[in-house]
């Protein structure tokens, strides 16, 4: 049979039809036009097509389907920039670009310098796309691009929005930050305050949380092993992503609230979905959206502690230990790093049979007199989050793949297979060095955040070092203390804290 056209008239091809059932148009599909990335290199200078007397531009072959893939038209001539002035026109150009690249004004000379390579490009026969295109290519190799030019001391007005465009943005300043630094108007305080909150509440701000707390959680490490599919067969990348998305959401959570510091180990709330609620045992949240969800009375959860982001960093995949979970908690939350372990010492390796548990081998391994100082603080912190399992499941007995009791299907998730038993019970008391003592993880978060005071200094020299991109060294001992008590005079928070940081000489210096 013929196939027709919308007419009805018969076509000439009368082979089997085909259904479409939807279909992908490949972009960029542009809002406007010209598009933005051509007027911010060509502004209003519209296309032409070119001139046999020039080279033409070298450009990507535009990716094409179908039978008539990459066919040049013979008919269609190439098409550029085109200017009747082109000196005339690269020295306005450049004008705009070259602040903007380098986040500063750019004295005149150094402009000219661009537009004399920009004449000779066309005085041998490049067309006028081709020979901005190498000027602008030129400015985004200089270190003037590629590095933050900071003078020494006291930061000017444009080093300053630059720094904090790319503490809160990762990014180059906008307009406003540079019109405010050109103005000098940027070092008032109110002022300054008012463009914190703006680029905060921008979604720009959202590469800040990423970055940051990829550094300083170390969660850009959460994919960095894999969980034994023998023992956590529910374990699945959608349930690591929403790991991720819950400690960024979290963190977010405590600096949209203005929340004070002792939420980074405590708190009556988390950010969940479906599947981190039911994975945390917690009933009543549905959908992939993550959200602010109230914690039950009972439950063992709240703060960075307890994410599952957090504890399956600090595992191996296989089984916990307590000696990189409490390090965790003293470099990264409490600020106090432990001494790194003498050398010749072998790590202590767990279990997964079920015969011991890791608090037995431990037990082994502080009896030598060089391993026992330093495991007198490392494991208090460590034996509390043994409550929970790689994955950060809670727990009250190990998984083993060989001793232990059968588990019912139903207990774990009714369409997965179970290879593993239950292994010993897990302890998670302890007793800190000055005899402090706990039974359990939520009695170890409550003796961490009776003092905030060391977590709000320890954030404040991560934020520092963060955000100036130089270790935090012992002259600045005093401007860090003086930046927690000015934050503790005002709540405690850790948006105040951000504040606090960005108006210091800390921040505003070299």
């Amino acid at each position: 049979m013929a196939n027709y056209n919308r007419k009805g008239r018969a076509m000439a091809f009368t082979g089997p039809g085909i259904a479409v059932d939807w279909l992908d148009v490949e972009g960029p599909l542009h809002e406007i036009w010209p598009p933005l990335a051509h007027q911010v290199l060509f502004d209003d200078l519209l296309l032409a097509e070119l001139q046999e007397t020039e080279r033409p531009p070298v450009r990507k072959r535009v990716r094409q389907l179908g039978a008539g893939q990459n066919r040049p038209d013979p008919d269609q001539g190439l098409w550029t920039v085109a200017s009747e002035e082109p000196l005339i026109d690269a020295d306005r150009l450049l004008a705009t670009f070259l602040p903007k690249a380098f986040r500063r004004p750019v004295p005149e000379k150094i402009r000219k310098s661009y537009l004399v390579q920009v004449e000779k490009r066309l005085s041998a026969g490049d067309c006028f796309e081709t020979a901005m295109r190498w000027a602008y290519r030129a400015a985004l190799c200089t270190p003037n691009f590629l590095y933050l030019a900071e003078p020494k001391g006291a930061l000017d007005d444009h080093a300053l929005a630059s720094r904090i465009s790319y503490f809160l943005w990762n990014s180059t300043p906008d307009a406003h930050l540079t019109e405010l630094a050109a103005s000098g108007a940027l070092r008032e305080p109110e002022t300054l305050r008012q463009n914190i909150l703006r680029l905060l509440a921008d979604a720009k701000s959202n590469r800040f949380v990423t970055d940051f707390l990829g550094q300083w959680l170390a969660l850009r490490n959460i994919a960095s092993t894999d969980p034994d599919k023998e023992l956590y067969p529910e374990f699945s990348t959608y349930l690591q992503n929403s790991m991720v998305a819950e400690t960024e959401a979290f963190f977010r959570e405590l600096i949209d609230k203005d929340l004070d510091a002792t939420h980074l180990i405590d708190s009556d709330f988390a950010m969940l979905n479906e599947k981190l609620a039911v994975h945390y045992g917690i009933e009543g949240v549905t959908g992939s959206q993550i959200r602010r969800v109230n914690l039950p009375a009972d439950s063992p959860r709240g703060g960075f502690l307890t994410q599952g982001a957090i504890l399956k960093i600090t595992a191996n995949g296989t089984t916990t230990s307590p000696v990189p979970r409490g390090a965790f908690v003293l470099d990264r939350l409490l600020g106090t790093p432990p001494d790194p372990p003498p050398p010749n010492i072998p790590a202590v390796e767990p279990d997964v049979q079920g015969a011991t548990t890791i608090r037995d081998l431990l037990d082994k391994h502080r009896a030598d007199p060089s391993c026992a100082g330093c495991h007198a603080k490392l494991d208090p912190p460590g034996f509390a989050l043994e409550a929970f399992d790689v994955i950060g499941g809670f727990r009250d007995r190990y998984r083993s793949l060989g001793e232990g009791d059968p588990v019912e299907r139903c207990s774990i998730d009714p369409f997965i297979g179970i290879s593993f038993k239950h292994g010993p019970p897990v302890d998670t008391s302890g007793k800190f060095a000055d005899g402090r003592e706990f039974s359990n993880v939520v009695e170890l978060q409550k003796l961490l955040t009776k003092d905030a005071t060391p977590l709000l200094r320890n954030l404040a020299r991560q934020l520092a070092v963060y955000s100036t991109g130089r270790p935090i060294s012992f002259s600045d001992r005093d401007q860090i203390a003086a930046i927690v008590a000015a934050t503790e005079t005002k709540g405690g928070g850790l948006r105040t804290l951000i504040h606090e940081l960005i108006q210091s000489p800390l921040f505003q210096m070299r």
